[in-house]
């Protein structure tokens, strides 16, 4: 499954600093708006301590990590939904994303500008989202515009979609997300085809001073911007971008000391990947064996087949079964013929819904 996330914000916030240590390149990051003209993507892997523990048990040739893209995209200024900056281009960036990373300044540094000369994130949050908000009003009224008529003389296909378009059209003149609003699984369809900005799920950075990482909490302008984001129903994830940088650049001992030397357990940049994975409501499920352990991305609800399909389209064509069992169960059993044993491999069927943590052995016939 390809997925990704765009990293978004106003121009020096830290976004394609954040970039660089997300996947260990050099796109440009200089002190000046739109360093980023066109949008650098990067694949990460996703952090996972289980295929390491699967790993040391097979001993496979290779171990492959899930992964997920990362697309830095320029920085946005007031006025792009009208074209202003970057305007359409950066915007047109942002509907080829699954899920949106805004990073925002929650730090002091008179050597690195402000656009609006001052440090306050919530008032830059609300410029950014007023700008994806007003993008999606005129999506909107475009569509109005071209099956409003059709729909008044009873065509129920227009009938339909106008039903789904009306309250779309209220929540964004009235400077909300559309996500807020909540629609049934056929309303979904219409509301998917728009390709809106602000029903993609959305997770905030707070890029902050090296002073301030051990404990985010001292940060005025984190607490903020935590305040603003909850009564959106978002999370916030702190980071130091500077500082991110830096253990990108280290190998795996260097990094754990200089972690320990900051008193911070886990980098920002495993959170983000793991926050925004979660933010899809993303799972992982395992292929194991002497050649190769393997993690896989999976969408929450699919069934085995369909998880067999993200490994090759004739697993899910010839789907059989699925043998599986938990990585719980073979960190407690250490091998599968013990696993056998013990009765805790189980044969699943087209109906099973897959867990995160499943280790699975398709058979399929084409």
């Amino acid at each position: 499954m390809s997925l990704t996330a765009g990293i978004v914000g106003l121009p020096n916030v830290g976004k394609s600093t954040l970039f660089n240590a997300i996947t260990n390149a050099q796109v440009e990051a200089a002190n000046y708006p739109f360093a980023t003209i066109d949008p650098n993507v990067g694949v990460v892997e996703v952090p996972d301590h289980r295929l390491d523990d699967l790993a040391a048990i097979f001993n496979p040739k290779k171990t492959i990590y899930t992964t997920f893209e990362f697309t830095d995209i320029a920085g946005l200024v007031k006025g792009a939904s009208r074209g202003e900056g970057l305007g359409n281009k950066f915007l047109a960036n942002i509907r080829e994303t699954d899920a949106i990373c805004e990073v925002v300044r929650c730090f002091r540094d008179k050597d690195i500008t402000h656009v609006d000369g001052s440090v306050d994130p919530v008032r830059d949050v609300e410029t950014i989202n007023l700008e994806l908000v007003m993008a999606d009003l005129e999506t909107v009224d475009k569509r109005i515009g071209k099956i409003e008529k059709k729909a008044q003389t009873g065509d129920k296909e227009a009938k339909a979609e106008m039903e789904v378009l009306a309250p779309l059209k209220e929540v964004l003149e009235a400077g909300k997300m559309a996500r807020t609003l909540t629609f049934n699984e056929e309303e979904m369809v219409y509301v998917k085809q728009f390709n809106l900005l602000t029903t993609k799920p959305m997770i905030y950075v707070a890029n902050m001073g090296e002073e301030d990482i051990e404990d985010p909490n001292s940060n005025p302008y984190y607490i903020t911007l935590k305040e603003y984001a909850a009564k959106e129903g978002c999370d916030v994830v702190p980071i130091c971008a500077k500082i991110e940088s830096e253990l990108a650049a280290l190998d795996a001992e260097d990094k754990a000391i200089f972690m320990d030397d900051l008193g911070i357990k886990e980098s920002g940049l495993d959170k983000l990947i793991k926050e925004t994975y979660a933010l899809l409501d993303l799972k992982t499920f395992f292929t194991v064996g002497p050649d190769e352990c393997r993690a896989w991305t999976f969408t929450n609800g699919m069934t085995a087949p369909e998880m067999a399909g993200i490994i090759h389209t004739d697993f899910q064509k010839g789907f059989i079964k699925a043998e599986t069992y938990t990585y719980d169960d073979m960190m407690q059993y250490k091998s599968e013929v013990a696993l056998k044993e013990a009765g805790k491999i189980r044969q699943e069927g087209k109906t099973y819904k897959g867990l995160d943590g499943d280790i699975m052995f398709f058979k399929f016939n084409v």
